[in-house]
């Protein structure tokens, strides 16, 4: 990458009951000398308000789905959290020449899934500093999603480089000391790592990094009227990122019977009954492990 990194946005909240974000950030803006690197500016934002006050995920919509690139054109959209994330693309966007370098979303899950960092894209640069992550911390798993890219809906679309932090199991509407700390801790890795980068100084990564690539997502079995008609297998909660292979335990019907996952290659699962995903009709989603090599930032 040729140009300098120069300006980075810290965000919280955009889902108004995730606490660690939301107080990570508002520490930020009461000490803003934590963020303080050489070469870089250091933003903050608290993306949903309304959502915050109201200890709820959103108000109208998701507003982490509201960043598709047709969404944000779409002035028929005008649901508090489109008009939301209208104006946090005004001001970070616009995704075309983004006003953010590098954008880190702050998110925790009722899932099992430890560190997560989830790459805004497969950009040389995020990879890189992916891998850097994990050797400083061998619990961070990194995760790509089926849209890594800027058609995502997602608001760290709004600029190429960056990511979202994912920890958990957090319960919503909870802090958890533990993962506070660690998530702040990922968050001035990756300002240091920016910062010496763009002083010439990369800091030492691996060659190749694994992955945990986004295939599809399954919902529980439900009856036709849409009721749940099993639950997660108890062999199976908790267990995101640990191998489900054809044949073994998914979920447990009401009844006692076990359902069995059907497929031909062992999948990585996670974000396993995650709370917020029942309206989403989501009670998992399936990933396979790849290994990428990396290229070199120039």
């Amino acid at each position: 990458m040729s140009s300098l990194i120069r300006r980075v946005v810290i965000v919280g909240g955009t889902h108004g009951n995730e606490l660690t974000g939301i107080y990570l950030v508002k520490k930020f803006q009461k000490y803003p000398h934590l963020l303080h690197r050489k070469s870089l500016e250091c933003a903050t934002l608290l993306a949903n308000p309304k959502a915050i006050a109201a200890n709820r995920r959103y108000i109208d919509r998701d507003l982490n789905r509201c960043f598709a690139n047709g969404d944000l054109a779409n002035p028929a959209l005008t649901s508090y959290e489109d008009r939301r994330a209208k104006k946090i693309a005004a001001q970070l966007g616009p995704k075309s020449q983004p006003n953010a370098d590098v954008i880190i979303d702050l998110h925790s899950t009722t899932a099992n899934m430890g560190l997560t960092i989830l790459p805004s894209s497969k950009d040389p640069v995020n990879l890189r500093l992916a891998a850097y992550l994990s050797t400083l911390n061998p619990l961070v798993r990194i995760c790509c999603g089926v849209q890594c890219n800027q058609d995502a809906p997602m608001l760290r679309s709004l600029s190429p480089l960056g990511c979202t932090i994912e920890v958990g199991a957090i319960a919503q509407g909870v802090l958890n000391a533990d993962y506070l700390q660690q998530t702040e801790q990922l968050v001035h890795a990756i300002l240091d790592y920016l910062d010496a980068m763009n002083q010439g100084k990369v800091l030492s990564a691996p060659s190749s990094l694994n992955v945990y690539q986004v295939m599809s997502s399954v919902d529980y079995p439900r009856d036709s009227s849409g009721e749940l008609q099993a639950v997660i297998h108890p062999s199976l909660q908790f267990k995101d990122y640990e191998p489900l292979s054809d044949g073994e335990p998914m979920f447990l019907k009401f009844t006692g019977e076990s359902i069995p996952y059907r497929g031909e290659n062992t999948v990585y699962p996670i974000f396993i009954n995650e709370a917020a995903y029942y309206e989403k009709k989501i009670a998992m989603t399936l990933t396979s492990k790849q290994q990428l090599s990396l290229e070199p930032v120039s």
